[in-house]
């Protein structure tokens, strides 16, 4: 009887600090973005400076689910579906001035998005040709991921 009763408090003991428990699981489960420093990628290649610099937001297929963006107050764009939403057209100075930083975005420029013009420039070693070839790969990149 007394291995019952025993047995009995536990059970009620567990039941009772399971909601506690489960809540601060959660609260250490929450996803932070951790910032590190830029590394260089080749500037003719759009495809590995997207996966180097834009894939941990956007993704590596584009659409926003990147392994960053649960942690964003933002939600990262849908890249894939930029032509979409521009009447069928392809918005590519737009897209160019939102990664130079000229163009406002909710995130773009906020602790969750840097800015990546200045990044740009600093690998590109302060040569804006290259900063200009970078970002036009990239716009180009993002172009050929666009669906109808």
């Amino acid at each position: 009887m007394r291995g019952m009763k025993l047995i009995g408090v536990a059970a009620m003991g567990m039941m009772i600090s399971a909601p506690a428990i489960a809540q601060e699981s959660s609260v250490r489960s929450v996803p932070t973005i951790r910032q590190v420093p830029i590394a260089s990628t080749p500037s003719n290649s759009g495809k590995d400076m997207f996966v180097s610099y834009c894939a941990v937001c956007h993704g590596k297929d584009a659409k926003g689910n990147g392994p960053a963006a649960t942690a964003m107050k933002t939600p990262p764009a849908d890249l894939t579906i930029l032509a979409k939403g521009n009447g069928g057209k392809y918005p590519a100075s737009h897209v160019a001035a939102v990664i130079r930083g000229q163009a406002a975005l909710a995130s773009h420029g906020t602790e969750d998005m840097p800015v990546w013009g200045p990044l740009l420039l600093s690998i590109s070693q302060g040569h804006e040709g290259q900063v200009q070839q970078r970002v036009r790969n990239l716009v180009s990149y993002i172009d050929s991921l666009q669906t109808n």
